[in-house]
């Protein structure tokens, strides 16, 4: 390939020639080691970007909720760890709730998830939220259809309130191919750090994959409101799903001042 100064420059820089050596494949991919480079500067970017959303969200005592949906293996955690990588840990809070306890389950349904919410100054990042309410309980059995209906004729009163309420709230659906998590299912399962993600609830998502796509679509009609609407976004390739996850939070979120510059989206190649 005919590499361009540019190009020489980012493969003669730390970060590239890390990119390099770190290849696991006895031919060096340039190619690739260039896409792997020009995204970890636009995440850089990104970030620093992010940072400063943070501090008028805290300076301004603003809240702040995003929520990662998306099925089995979308990539929603890996995308949330990139986001928060540089934020002062002091003022956000990943949440990611186990199944509920005994007394929980007698509790209104929302009443685990309210009590999660940002506090003045704060954001929070929730790794599936109270919409499993409305695709993974129904589809494994956990809740009941009298559960579900009721959820489902709740939910959108009740984001609206915290809306109103000063709340900005924004709804990720991380949206990937059958392929791509079956093919992601097996990295796991190999991988020794990485194994014990590989749940009961992922063992029969392919076969489920179908009844999943079915409270997807219903999901989607009737909780995609002009006040809270989702955001879709196509996670077959990690790498791009992050970094339009982050453009669109920066969009979104009226903090001062933003650089303009750094929002304009960026056309760059990913990897998968």
């Amino acid at each position: 390939m005919e590499l361009i100064t540019q190009d020489l420059e980012l493969l003669n820089a730390k970060k590239g020639l890390l990119a390099v050596l770190n290849e696991d494949s006895e031919t060096l991919n340039i190619p690739k080691s260039l896409r792997y480079i020009k995204y970890e500067k636009r995440l850089a970017k990104l970030q620093e970007e992010l940072i400063k959303l943070q501090a008028w969200v805290v300076q301004e005592r603003k809240k702040v909720v995003v929520i990662f949906e998306g099925r089995d293996a979308a990539g929603k955690g890996g995308a949330i760890r990139r986001i928060v990588q540089h934020l002062n840990p002091r003022e956000y809070r990943v949440v990611a709730l186990p199944k509920p306890d005994e007394i929980e389950k007698g509790q209104w349904y929302f009443q685990r998830y309210i009590n999660q919410l940002p506090r003045a100054g704060e954001l929070v990042f929730f790794d599936r939220s109270w919409y499993n309410r409305a695709i993974v309980e129904p589809v494994n059995k956990f809740c009941n259809q009298r559960e579900y209906q009721l959820f489902m004729s709740q939910v959108n009163d009740i984001e609206k309130m915290w809306i109103k309420s000063g709340i900005y709230l924004i709804k990720f659906y991380f949206s990937i191919s059958k392929e791509e998590q079956a093919k992601r299912f097996e990295e796991i399962k190999v991988s020794p750090i990485k194994k014990w993600k590989y749940s009961p609830v992922d063992q029969k998502a392919q076969k489920l994959w179908d009844i999943y796509t079915e409270y997807k679509k219903k999901m989607f009609q009737q909780t995609d409101t002009k006040i809270s609407p989702w955001v879709v976004i196509n996670a077959n390739r990690k790498t791009k799903a992050r970094i339009e996850a982050l453009e669109y939070i920066l969009n979104k979120i009226p903090y001062k001042v933003k650089n303009e510059d750094i929002l304009k989206h960026e056309e760059i190649e990913f990897e998968g």
